[in-house]
């Protein structure tokens, strides 16, 4: 498993996340997969309400990005998605296929820090 961190900006903050991912899924206790939440312990890039990572399928990058396959072998690649406490709210109330509706449905700009929830 491998994961994908899309933003505007070169930051520090997004390096921090991918290290916190992939020790939270490489972990003993844990493992990561499509459609868990990640918090994030602090907001995803300064002033932004989006303060927690949903593990997505990776919707922008296409459907042949998930997979990633050679000979002997494979990896499967997942979409660390930054969403809010009330969009994490929502999944856990009514599922992953209506929030992603929600997204769909707003036409969300995945990469801006400062996207108002769709809640």
């Amino acid at each position: 498993m491998e994961f994908v961190l899309t933003a505007q900006t070169d930051d520090w903050q997004h390096l921090e996340s991918m290290t916190m991912v992939a020790y939270y899924h490489a972990g003993p206790h844990q493992r990561l997969g499509h459609s868990h939440v990640v918090p994030i312990g602090r907001p995803w890039v300064a002033d932004s309400a989006c303060d927690r990572y949903l593990i997505s399928l990776p919707y922008p990058f296409g459907p042949d990005f998930e997979v990633c396959a050679w000979d002997g072998g494979h990896t499967r690649i997942l979409w660390l998605l930054p969403i809010t406490a009330a969009e994490r709210d929502l999944l856990m109330n009514v599922g992953l296929e209506a929030l992603e509706s929600l997204f769909d449905e707003k036409e969300i700009d995945y990469i801006d820090p400062h996207r108002p929830s769709v809640i």
